[in-house]
């Protein structure tokens, strides 16, 4: 089918839906791959596919020209329309090889990687999406530090005297002629999170979902990366930049939210959890490699560490006889972060509307 629009799309896993969606020389091989990927959610996968089009309206049929590299980026660019990065950087060199660009669309909220000001002077418009993905996994951060610190990882389900008693926790009534009943099975080290510190390591764009949470939890909220933000956006999160270390030793609950890379990996090791306070939290949302796992048991074996959350896992699918199953202070779950596929799904029928009028306008 011919087309005059093409359409240069990172190589991201879910930007990979861009050509399933707007090229139909997209192979079937991969239709067929998202198809079941999406099933559980989202049964008919053809019928999504033919609403965004619908949708979309001249933008289908595109040429979609996947690229992971910059310089295949910049390859790619002569003759094209649109431009959708999550990671890659567009600059001046991008912009003079897709001369005819309408469009830069960013894979998220924050464009850091986009020179706004070169797009501006070519007439380029640069659009960002706020991806319901990226919220999703700040809920399911709040939602693995609220079952640590209420404990529901190992009370939910347990309301007889026989179930707790079990659990430890023996059952002794209160003398109810003069007290209240609340907490009757005498939980103790149920943590409140309104007045805490939450470190937040890498305020990318989970991290600054998780910023804004924070700050409505009434959290105290401190951050670290290699790059500190501007002050303007500190003030909008109300995050304090402070070195590793004192992120560390300061923090109730430690979140690194950084991707899986060789400069990332066991960056939380034996020295970082040596430098965490007692008692304190690790929620881990990002990937499991971040965190060293000998060192992460050693520390759960030797009581320091308050507590500590995962989502994903450090191999999929897990194991029963997972160590890191036994320890009464550990929340795990499988990989639920981004979860449901509509999330994605709808982040994606939107991107593409969105280029799809830009384009048009």
């Amino acid at each position: 089918m011919p087309t005059n629009n093409v359409l240069v799309v990172e190589d991201d896993p879910f930007l990979r839906v861009v050509g399933l969606l707007l090229d139909p020389n997209t192979s079937a091989e991969r239709y067929a791959a998202f198809a079941d990927f999406f099933a559980h959610d989202e049964p008919d996968f053809a019928g999504y596919v033919a609403r965004v089009r619908e949708r979309v309206g001249a933008l289908f049929p595109s040429d979609v020209r996947i690229v992971s590299t910059q310089d295949e980026l910049r390859a790619a660019l002569p003759g094209s329309r649109a431009l959708i990065v999550e990671g890659l950087t567009v600059g001046a060199d991008e912009l003079a090889a897709g001369s005819g660009l309408k469009v830069v669309q960013k894979f998220g909220a924050l464009p850091r990687n986009i020179d706004e000001a070169a797009c501006a002077a070519k007439g380029v418009r640069v659009l960002t999406i706020r991806r319901r993905v990226n919220c999703a996994c700040a809920e399911m951060a709040f939602a693995l530090m609220l079952t640590l610190a209420k404990k529901l990882n190992n009370v939910l389900g347990r309301i007889s005297v026989e179930q707790l008693a079990a659990a430890g926790y023996p059952y002794k009534p209160f003398d109810r002629r003069h007290t209240p009943n609340s907490n009757w099975p005498r939980i103790a080290g149920v943590r409140l999170l309104y007045g805490s510190t939450i470190g937040i390591i890498g305020l990318g764009e989970i991290g600054c979902e998780i910023a804004l949470r924070a700050k409505a939890f009434g959290m105290r909220t401190l951050y670290y990366q290699r790059t500190r933000l501007k002050q303007a956006e500190e003030r909008a999160l109300d995050a304090s930049y402070v070195p590793l270390a004192t992120l560390l030793a300061d923090s109730d609950w430690v979140l690194p939210v950084l991707p899986s890379s060789p400069s990332t990996r066991g960056l939380i090791g034996r020295a970082e959890l040596a430098q965490m306070k007692p008692g304190a939290m690790l929620v881990n949302i990002a990937r499991a490699d971040v965190v060293d796992r000998a060192a992460l048991i050693e520390v759960l074996r030797s009581k320091k560490l308050g507590g500590f959350a995962l989502d994903p896992l450090y191999e999929a699918p897990g194991k029963s006889d997972d160590e890191l199953l036994t320890f009464p202070n550990v929340a795990i779950s499988p990989h639920l972060a981004a979860q449901p596929r509509f999330n994605a799904l709808n982040d994606l029928s939107d991107l593409c509307a969105g280029v799809a009028h830009a384009i048009r306008s």
